[in-house]
This record gives C-alpha cells, sequence and structure tokens, in this order.
C-alpha cells in the first residue's frame, strides 16, 4: 500500500509517495480566513504533481499552519483523508516532523528557522516542550521574516537618515509597497539573504543583525535545553531553509552563544524525512503531539 509524506512549510508544500520516492509541491502557507481551502489545493496540487494514483493507507502530514481551534485539526486530518482517499491521517505541527527528522532517537533539541522559527524539546521519558514559534507578530525570533524585517528597518532609517548608511540601503525595494503584499511574511523574509550578504561582505549593521538573530535562537535554545532533565550533554539540531542558506555564518554565532550543555550536531534528516518516519512508522515519543483520523 502507499503511503504519503507531507511537510507543508510557509514558503512551500512537499509531498514524498511511498514507497515509489515520487515528489510534488505546492504553494507554501499563507495567513487568512481561507487558509485550510489553500492547503487542500497546496496537497492536491502536489498529488496530482507526483502522479499518485489510487487509494493511500497512510498520510503524514507536519504543517506550519496547524489548526489551533476546537477540533479544526480533526476536521483537517478528516479533509485530507477524503481528498487523497486515504485509510488513516496522522496531523501533526511542522516541528515534530523536523524533530522526528533531524533526531532519529527522538531525544534533544530542534530549531526549525525558515520564513518562522519553532522550537522542540523532548525529553526521554517523552515529555516535550515547544518554544516560540509564536507567529511573525509576537514571536519567531531569529527567522528569516525577523531578519527580513530588522533589515528592511535598518533601509528606512539609512534612508531617512535617522541610522546609519548601510549596504542594505542599495536595494531598489520600497518596504512600504509590501503592505499591499497577499503574500507580506513571505515577502519580508526574502529580504534575510540579502541582509546574510551584506554581513559577509563586511556591513556593520547588517552584521549587527545577524549577530541579533544567532543570540535570539541561542537563547530559545539554551530555555529549551534547560527544561530537559538530567545535566549530560543535550544534542541539539539546526534546521531548515534558514540555516541551510546560512551555514556557519549563522551557526558559528549561535554555537559561540551556547551553554556548554547544548551539542550542536547536523541533523539527520528534513521535515519531509521525518513526516516519513511518521507515515511509515509508530508514532513513539511524538504519539501525544499527533492528531489521528481513520475512516
Amino acid at each position: 500500500m502507499t503511503q504519503i509524506a507531507i511537510d507543508g512549510g510557509q514558503s512551500a508544500l512537499r509531498l514524498r509517495v511511498l514507497p515509489s520516492g515520487r515528489v510534488g509541491s505546492g504553494p507554501g502557507y499563507t495567513h487568512g480566513p481561507d487558509a485550510m481551502p489553500k492547503l487542500l489545493d497546496a496537497i492536491r496540487a502536489a498529488a496530482a504533481e507526483a502522479q499518485l494514483n489510487g487509494p493511500v493507507e497512510v498520510v503524514a502530514l507536519g504543517l506550519t499552519g496547524y489548526p489551533q481551534a476546537p477540533g479544526a485539526a480533526e476536521r483537517l486530518a478528516a479533509d485530507v483523508a477524503e481528498l487523497l482517499d486515504a485509510d488513516e491521517v496522522r496531523l501533526t505541527q511542522d516541528m515534530v516532523t523536523a524533530h522526528a527528522g533531524a533526531l532519529p532517537d527522538g531525544y534533544g533539541v530542534v530549531v526549525a528557522a525558515g520564513t518562522g522559527l519553532v522550537c522542540l524539546a523532548v525529553d526521554r521519558d517523552g515529555t516535550w516542550r515547544k518554544l516560540d514559534g509564536h507567529g511573525y507578530l509576537f514571536g519567531d525570533a531569529g527567522s528569516a521574516f525577523a531578519i527580513g524585517r530588522a533589515g528592511l528597518v535598518a533601509v528606512q532609517r539609512a534612508r531617512d537618515g535617522r541610522g546609519p548608511a548601510t549596504k542594505l540601503a542599495d536595494t531598489s525595494l520600497d518596504p512600504v509597497t509590501l503592505y499591499r503584499s497577499s503574500t507580506l511574511v513571505d515577502d519580508v523574509a526574502r529580504f534575510a539573504p540579502e541582509v546574510l550578504r551584506c554581513a559577509a561582505e563586511g556591513d556593520p549593521v547588517a552584521h549587527e543583525l545577524l549577530v541579533r538573530a544567532a543570540a535570539d535562537i541561542a537563547e530559545t535554545i539554551s530555555a529549551a535545553v534547560a527544561q530537559l532533565a538530567g545535566e549530560g550533554a543535550v544534542p541539539v539540531a539546526c534546521v531548515g531553509g534558514l540555516f541551510a542558506g546560512a551555514g556557519e555564518q549563522l551557526l558559528a554565532p549561535v554555537r559561540a552563544a551556547l551553554p556548554a550543555r547544548a551539542e550542536l550536531s547536523p541533523a539527520a534528516g528534513n521535515s519531509l524525512d521525518g513526516a516519513e518516519r511518521l507515515a511509515t512508522g509508530p508514532a513513539g515519543t511524538y504519539a501525544d503531539l499527533i492528531v489521528t483520523h481513520r475512516r
């Protein structure tokens, strides 16, 4: 029988058909009242691209836009089962699939940073703690959105003469025009690579923004490590598009700001790999974090 793994991020949705390994993609999560219909459309598009045919045994989804309203996750899981003709749907947050992909032993801390940022700490006994992931208005400290927004603020300050000169202001983008964008969060996050580029070229304003983001990420990791029992080393993995793009430019200052107990190490896999793990095996330590719908 066929299984489906889905990673629903803010920038894109990715789908993998198992065991064939065929893949498809669709638009990422967008905020708003029609977010769930758009998510289902994205899954439909990804399934078509992956040439999905016939019934499905299990679908496992990790979503950035995991519905929080009472009963909403259950309704979404039922809708996905209907859409993909699936016997069982296992629905969870993207932080869970990121953790499952990065740390096969199911123990430790994972920070997933792309457009947004969320951290999950899972102890050896299965107890867990989510940190940040509070969205672009009230959280996601150190995310691509946070870096991009800080960079665009620096652009406006430099252009007004209220702040120091910076290479960031050489952009042709007028940040004010983004207010009208229906994809504002993603658009702002797309400025983060420009901040990283200017920081690498020695721009002091961009460098300070990078250092500030690294400090925010290290603060989140430190708080997560403190939630886990014992005094031994805690494996920590940093995953997602932001870390993939920045590499040591961001990881080095994060590592320097971490407590001794935090052991930064490469992730074993990504969020889509984690969704595959949840689609093909037992829930394990993640059982309390998964909504299951069976037809």
